[in-house]
């Protein structure tokens, strides 16, 4: 029977977890790797023929989602409806494989549960937000411990090790509000990490070194033992072949390092008077710009919108009049979707203005381009602390009330980042970072070597 190591999703880092599927590949070729998962489409077994999948069932949640709460303990919802289903997927497949590991998104943390007193299989967790991220899960248990309040109802400074102090306002919402069911399911993930085979963390050491040295030292969990830890990022992809593409042709027409670009993930949506704004101050800055624009979300609606149900934007009713027209000769709009890691990489682009994504963050960091943090949801403003104060490779916008940013505020920032020397510098810190991220990967290098460790640790 033949090695294998399972790597168990969540949709939201399938695209992560995927890089750690080849990764292992490429340390271990005598193991094969699976991937157990619902409804894995065709266009990504066929890209990914070195790599097998098995579906899972479709499950329907019992209560309708009904806000960004609901949204998030859905994730870990599905799972543990699915926890029979991948259960049943792995026994069969142990009659015909040896399983080395099952690794888990930290979003499948029910399985661990499941699983642990059904299988004798070491299971991992995958963690895709980096050392910041990791440090909030392992400390958390403690801080819940340490204060009885939601966070949603303070305004203090929060204190993860590791990491600069975090406003509670800038806390991720789902561990701000201890009455929600998600809050729990974050606390519970973070106590069963302590005790799992491992912990795989999307970054690499010289990008966040205090976070990466406080987990190390056990700050974070001082009266448990901590798990192997394998710093195996920046799984981010970076090999991707140009596609021909309008903007990519209009790109190289631009000046080195002049392009600002600005794209606000895949989820990411504003209100057109937000929309209005960012043209304002982008025209008033004078910078030129490539811009992805969604349509416009509704009154109401949150910023978050899930993949693949956007329209189309009419560009015409979103901008000032005449705002196309002035800025045509240095401005150039994408409809929702922009190839970003080609744009990224372009030697025209000098500036990204993000939402703080960590997949983005990492993507920025490998193309060495500087950012401008706006971020929207979930644990982008954490991130956004992060890339600002320990990566130190961007500025932060300033958010106002309910998180809109001025066109003044913009224009501010914007000129800061793209013609100053606040932002040359840096653009030469993040150029270093994308040289020590291809140091980290390459033989001998701190990535490499816990790749390293973490497939010795499969036998």
């Amino acid at each position: 029977m033949e090695d294998t190591v399972v790597l168990y999703p969540s949709q939201s880092h399938l695209s992560s977890m995927l890089e750690l599927g080849k990764l292992i590949l490429k340390h271990r070729p005598s193991v094969s790797v699976t991937f157990v998962m619902s409804n894995p489409s065709t266009e990504l077994v066929s890209a990914n023929p070195f790599i097998t999948f098995i579906p899972l069932p479709e499950v329907s949640l019992p209560s309708p989602i009904t806000s960004f709460l609901d949204l998030g303990a859905s994730f870990f919802e599905i799972s543990k409806l699915n926890n029979p289903n991948l259960h049943k997927a792995l026994s069969s497949l142990s009659t015909s494989s040896n399983i080395k590991a099952l690794i888990i998104d930290f979003f499948c943390s029910p399985a661990f549960e499941f699983l642990s007193s059904r299988l004798d299989i070491p299971i991992y967790y995958f963690n895709s937000s980096g050392a910041c991220g990791l440090s909030m899960f392992l400390y958390l248990p403690t801080l819940d411990n340490n204060i009885t309040e939601s966070l949603k109802d303070l305004d203090i400074l929060v204190e993860f090790p590791g990491l600069p102090k975090v406003p509670s306002k800038d806390i991720p919402p789902f561990l701000c509000d201890r009455s929600h069911r998600v809050y729990q399911y974050f606390v519970d993930t973070g106590k069963q990490m302590f005790r799992s085979a491992g912990v795989v963390v999307n970054t690499f050491e010289s990008l966040e070194p205090n976070t990466c040295k406080a987990i190390q030292e056990r700050k974070c969990i001082p009266n448990e033992p901590l798990p192997p830890i394998f710093y195996v990022g920046p799984l981010a992809i970076t090999g991707e072949s140009r596609k021909e593409n309008e903007c990519l042709t209009w790109l190289d027409s631009q000046p080195s390092r002049s392009v600002l670009y600005l794209c606000f993930g895949s989820m990411g949506v504003f209100s057109s008077s937000q929309l209005k704004e960012i043209a304002i101050g982008l025209e008033k800055s004078g910078v030129r710009f490539l811009w992805a624009v969604r349509a416009p979300k509704e009154d109401g609606q949150t910023q978050a919108r899930k993949t693949g149900i956007a329209t189309e934007p009419c560009l015409e009713s979103i901008f000032p009049e005449g705002f196309l027209d002035r800025t045509k000769d240095r401005g150039f709009i994408v409809k929702s979707w922009a190839p970003q890691l080609a744009i990224l990489n372009h030697g025209s682009v000098g500036g990204f203005v993000t939402h703080c994504g960590w997949k983005s963050i990492l993507e920025a960091v490998c193309a060495g381009v500087p950012m401008l943090g706006w971020p929207l949801f979930a644990e982008q403003k954490m991130n956004r602390v992060s890339l600002v104060e320990e990566m130190k490779v961007g500025l932060a916008v300033k958010l106002a009330d309910e998180d809109f940013v001025s066109a003044a505020e913009l224009e501010e920032r914007v000129t800061e980042l793209m013609n100053s020397k606040k932002g040359e510098a840096l653009r030469e810190r993040v150029k270093a970072l994308r040289e020590a991220a291809v140091v980290a990967k390459s033989e001998g290098g701190s990535t490499y070597v816990a790749m390293e460790r973490l497939v010795e640790s499969f036998k």
